[in-house]
């Protein structure tokens, strides 16, 4: 249970920075965007899709079912955007949306196994 709440945290904050990032077009962020060609329009959503995600898992901690969904939207979305990675041969940045996935499926396999 206290490795669920600690990766739970950690996913949260790590993946609430990242949203955070978006929404404030911090260069790291919006630049590899621009070059997989991601529409500037999607760029908010995207951002409070993280976000939401990232808040739903601190929510889980306290209501079950909203972590649970929070982590499976999150590890899609990831999915999603490693596939974007791929598609834009960008093959040498992949890891980066696969790094993002890790916290949030060790999450849900956690929490699931509580």
């Amino acid at each position: 249970m206290t490795a669920y709440h600690i990766v739970a945290v950690v996913a949260a904050l790590w993946i609430g920075f990242s949203g955070y990032s978006l929404f404030s077009r911090q260069q790291f962020v919006v630049e590899p965007l621009e070059q997989y060609g991601v529409p500037r329009s999607w760029w908010n959503w995207l951002a409070l899709a993280k976000s939401a995600g990232a808040l739903g898992l601190v929510v889980g901690l306290f209501v079950p079912v909203v972590g649970v969904a929070a982590a499976a939207g999150l590890i899609l979305y990831f999915l999603g955007a490693a596939a974007t990675t791929i598609r834009a041969r960008s093959y040498k940045t992949t890891v980066f949306p696969l790094l993002y996935l890790a916290p949030a499926a060790a999450t849900l396999v956690l929490q699931l196994g509580s």
